[in-house]
């Protein structure tokens, strides 16, 4: 796991200084003995795999800080009974032969993958997402792309809900956008006829019910929130039925206040009643633009340049009248796109998802 540097060439030294070298080429001061070159790289902190480990535990909470990762592989194998905390981002985590385990896992650059375990419960988000010969696992998911399982059963998943200071920037280093989360768009890969290995939540699951916050004194030092309302990862229904056959879609293009703004209207729209169904982060050209946004797509194209758009799907009855209400009063300074009326919403909302499955591989 550690890292691998190559060797640099030294620059050439000046007539000066190489005689002064050759002088004392070997020596160290008065003593005469021969000093052993040193470089760069042994003088970095050798990466000890035990500090990057869980293995063997039994009734124990254990975890790892915001900055004790940073960015390096984690393994956690062979525990039961246990709480597991990691408060940082990794490159990828295994979780191995562990049962009746409560878990959460910081933002994955990679991918995670649970094997052999059962009864867990777990708050994760990742990249990808895999699991294989598991029973009963229980998962707050944000996964960048479509989660698999394989010769699981009793799987059931939620959107990822959770809060502390670090962990937007966390999700920023591990290179994942707070809006790609396909938590429930699960694919099997052993489906079994007649049966369903896996199902969802129940949409009044609060995650503290399942991964408690940590009881140890380190970890209490992390200021966690479980309240879905200040949720880093917008919680969205995904795959769940809609309340009603009216969806509104809004774009908001690549700026400074990109985030700030599509989370102001998720929390506009929200507190009225109306329910966020999904979020997309994706790099858009301007033929995609012109699928996606028909008549007005020149008023938009120019804004692509500046980086990728966030989407919001928001659904209830009058959710197209009341979310151009809300962004003409709040947004008023800002291009966004809004879908016309209830009659064209729907085709927006399919216009744009299926593009960008597309694009993401979906």
């Amino acid at each position: 796991m550690g890292c691998f540097f190559s060797r640099r060439r030294k620059p050439a030294l000046g007539g000066q200084q190489q005689q002064q070298q050759q002088a004392g080429a070997g020596q160290d001061g008065a003593s005469g003995e021969q000093k052993a070159p040193q470089y760069s790289w042994d003088l970095r902190a050798k990466i000890d795999p035990k500090d990057y480990t869980f293995s063997g535990l039994k009734d124990e909470t254990v975890g790892r800080l915001p900055g004790k990762v940073a960015g390096q592989q984690f393994v956690i194998q062979d525990c039961e009974n246990c709480k597991i905390y990691i408060f940082d981002h990794s490159a990828t985590i295994t979780i191995d032969d562990c049962v009746n385990c409560q878990i959460f896992l910081g933002p994955i650059k990679g991918s995670v993958f649970f094997r052999d375990c059962k009864d867990c419960k777990c708050v994760v988000a990742c990249q990808q997402f895999r699991t294989r010969d598991c029973r009963k696992l229980e998962v707050f998911l944000c996964c960048a792309t479509q989660p698999i399982i394989e010769s699981s059963t009793g799987m059931k998943f939620g959107c990822f809900q959770y809060y502390y200071p670090e962990l937007a920037l966390q999700f920023k280093d591990a290179g994942l956008s707070i809006f790609n989360n396909t938590w429930s768009n699960i694919h099997d890969f052993t489906p079994v006829s007649g049966e369903n290995n896996w199902g969802l939540l129940p949409e009044t699951a609060v995650v503290q019910d399942y991964v408690p916050l940590p009881s140890s004194e380190e970890l209490k030092a992390v200021r966690i929130s479980t309240d879905a309302t200040k949720s880093i990862i917008p919680v969205t229904r995904g795959q769940r039925q809609k309340n009603s056959d009216e969806s509104c879609l809004a774009v908001f293009f690549a700026g400074d206040y990109t985030t700030a703004n599509a989370r102001k209207l998720i929390d506009e729209m929200t507190s009225k009643g109306f329910q966020l169904v999904q979020t997309k982060e994706v790099v858009m050209k301007a033929e995609d633009a012109h699928r996606v946004f028909q008549q007005s797509a020149s008023e938009f194209i120019p804004l692509l340049e500046k980086g990728p758009v966030v989407a919001l799907e928001l659904n209830g009855d009058g959710a197209v009248e009341q979310c151009r209400s809300t962004i003409n009063e709040v947004f008023s300074g800002t291009k966004v796109f809004v879908s016309e009326s209830k009659a064209s919403a729907s085709q927006d909302v399919d216009n744009f998802y299926n593009f960008a499955d597309m694009q993401m591989g979906m």
